[in-house]
């Protein structure tokens, strides 16, 4: 019976507990947990060092579904070592397969964000007025490369109940010395009449162009179309589904209702119920551009990307 390492079995229920959020960082402390996990091994033969390997896999698989990032860095770290597996000679150096392909991951991952960071930087103007939903590293490269570019824009970020990841965009840009009204999340559609562009971040990205993100974007996805407003993806493009591309449905996460109202307080409602869904699905329709480390895209061009990357195949 395989037990995960201390350090692995924290990382994994902080990616659970959202103690570590944001699909980029989500995917980076996955990979981190992997090579960790392969650090740790105490395997004396090739297999059981895949079996432990495996079963850290697929304890870090069942943590969030909806974030495509984390599967993605996991299926990079766990190919290099199913393909390694059968041309190494020792568990050394299988070992040194899996912290290797990590290390590769999340430095391709940092990359990743100060490309779009240069890409996206380039698709705002000199006084912009961008509303923002939850929390993005690359939407935050994008908005801080303009800054520093000399672009003086404004900002809008949405609190983004129930969690309040866009207080913590609010706060990375103030920092920054960029001007930013903080708004709860039902006043986008008020303000929207104000903004020039609304670009937002990704969970994952289907073969369609479909975005997942954080519960809401969806509905600022359509006050944006309804006010000819200019709306834009950032996403890194280990966030697009390859599952997608042969008919899987991304599955969108629903969180507890201790989220939304405590248990006590629930209790003296009679007949009332709460759902929590983490993220709903923005239509491609309603996405101008993609922003991804590769270049900027339309959402339909999601497809190539994921044959670029994937090729055609099946689980």
């Amino acid at each position: 019976m395989h037990a995960l390492p201390e350090k692995v079995e924290e990382i994994t229920q902080d990616i659970k507990t959202m103690k570590i959020r944001g699909a980029g960082k989500i995917a980076r402390a996955a990979v981190g947990a992997l090579k960790i996990a392969a650090e740790a091994s105490k395997a004396e033969t090739i297999n059981d060092f895949i079996d432990e390997m495996d079963f850290a896999a697929k304890s870090l698989l069942q943590t969030r579904p909806t974030a495509v990032s984390l599967p993605n860095g996991v299926r990079f770290v766990m190919g290099r070592l199913i393909r390694a597996k059968n041309v190494v000679s020792s568990v050394n150096d299988l070992r040194k397969h899996a912290t290797n392909a990590a290390d590769e991951f999340i430095e391709n991952s940092r990359m990743a964000v100060q490309r779009i960071g240069e890409f996206g930087a380039k698709r705002i103007k000199d006084g912009d007025v961008i509303l923002t939903h939850c929390h993005s590293s690359a939407v935050v490269a994008i908005i801080k490369k303009a800054w520093e570019q000399g672009k003086r824009i404004r900002v809008y970020s949405t609190e983004t109940r129930p969690r309040f990841q866009g207080r913590i965009t609010a706060k990375t840009l103030g920092e920054a010395g960029i001007p930013v009204a903080m708004i709860v999340d039902s006043a986008a559609r008020h303000f929207m009449n104000e903004v020039d562009k609304v670009i937002v971040g990704a969970d994952a990205i289907a073969a369609n162009g479909a975005v997942v993100n954080k519960i809401g974007t969806s509905m600022v996805a359509l006050a944006a179309h309804e006010a000819g407003v200019l709306f834009f993806v950032a996403a890194e493009t280990y966030k697009f589904s390859p599952e997608t591309m042969v008919g899987e449905l991304i599955v969108l996460e629903e969180r507890a209702s201790s989220e939304i109202i405590s248990p006590e307080r629930l209790k003296t409602m009679e007949n009332v119920g709460v759902r929590n869904p983490s993220f709903d699905i923005t239509p491609a329709e309603y996405i101008d551009l993609i922003i991804t480390e590769k270049g900027i895209i339309p959402p339909q061009g999601a497809i190539s990307i994921l044959q670029e990357i994937y090729g055609y195949f099946s689980f």
